[in-house]
């Protein structure tokens, strides 16, 4: 529903500078696509010259953030935070969307199930035996959810999320579509020349406030339990192995490999398509850089790079000093050419 700037800014705690104060907002967008009845943010000093042309409405500024050539309508929201207050304003509105509680005909339940009452189960979902949902939670069209899981309170596993037995999610959790908890952890030994599974026996454990992105694999421990920490937030297309140790608050973006029996500590950050090798530390807000290969720990707080990994400054230098051997190499043979010449000159 529609609101003026003004109640926008009260509920966001900013304050309004210039423009219509009265005037209706209704939605929000980007810098440079926003258009009247939208709210926008300028929180880059890169996108200052969209501004000039900015049709938005109103716009959320940091109080030390100066313009200049502003448009006649436009409003600024200055607050302290204007990401945070972005963030309010989107959840606002665009709220995500709420089900009333309802299990559709079409869904499958075991009888030893038990399902709070205020739980919606959609279409063609399946629940198995002896499994625990709590109130809130949200289990989407197609989802399957094996036997003796344990699902928190507000959750939402959204369609075809495979959660497999025995696996332990709790309050807040977000399991997107296509993700897959709880499958075999990747286990064989090798004896007369053929790989023996080892069974994997043990389960995966998430923690409150955890979203797992779409497609993503967290596999069950061979005895013990894979963890996921509270806060965590793992983005598509990760592969986690198994009996992982996850902290809280970790960020692991689309396509990480994380191999088994790692523990990866509280604030850590391993950005896209970095591969940790297994029985790895990763330290307390250590940062895994892009594409980064891990075979040894990371101490706590370090950044690394690189394939191996190494501190991030060596390797930085060392890919500056490649980017040079095609001029050197030059040099070289010139150096080598004028040795012959004077060889030949004796």
């Amino acid at each position: 529903m529609p609101i003026t700037i003004n109640e926008l800014a009260n509920f966001c705690d900013a304050q309004v500078v210039g423009g219509d104060p009265a005037a209706l907002i209704h939605s929000a967008a980007d810098i440079s696509s926003a258009q009247a009845g939208q709210v926008t943010q300028l929180t880059n000093s890169r996108y200052v010259p969209h501004i000039k042309t900015c049709n938005a409405s109103a716009c959320f500024i940091a109080k030390n953030f100066t313009v200049s050539d502003l448009p006649s309508g436009l409003a600024l929201l200055v607050c302290a935070d204007p990401e945070m207050s972005f963030i309010k304003a989107l959840e606002l509105l665009h709220p995500a969307r709420a089900y009333a509680p309802q299990i559709a005909a079409t869904a499958v339940l075991d009888a030893t199930a038990k399902v709070a009452e205020d739980v919606y189960i959609g279409p063609y979902a399946v629940v198995g035996e002896h499994v625990t949902i709590d109130a809130g939670t949200a289990i989407l069209a197609g989802a399957y959810i094996g036997n003796h899981v344990k699902i928190g309170k507000n959750c939402r596993i959204h369609p075809y999320a495979v959660i497999y037995d025995d696996t332990v999610l709790g309050d807040n959790v977000v399991i997107h579509s296509g993700a897959i908890i709880g499958a075999d952890g990747f286990g064989y030994k090798f004896r007369n020349y053929q790989h023996i599974k080892v069974p994997q026996v043990g389960n995966v454990v998430i923690a409150d406030h955890v979203e797992v992105g779409a497609n993503t694999c967290i596999d069950r421990g061979a005895l013990g339990s894979t963890v996921i920490g509270a806060g965590s937030k793992i983005d598509n297309l990760v592969q986690i192995g198994h009996n992982n140790k996850v902290g809280k608050n970790v960020i692991m973006c689309g396509l990480t490999g994380v191999s088994g029996s790692c523990t990866i500590e509280d604030f850590a950050i391993l950005a896209g398509s970095s591969g940790i090798a297994d029985h790895v530390t990763i330290g307390k807000g250590a940062v895994v850089m892009a594409r980064s290969g891990v075979a040894g720990d990371v101490k706590a707080g370090a950044q690394v790079f690189g394939s191996p990994a190494k501190d991030k400054k060596t390797a930085y230098k060392e890919q500056i000093a490649l980017s040079k051997l095609p001029e050197l190499m030059k040099k070289i043979k010139l150096l080598e050419e004028k040795i012959n010449a004077l060889e030949l000159g004796d």
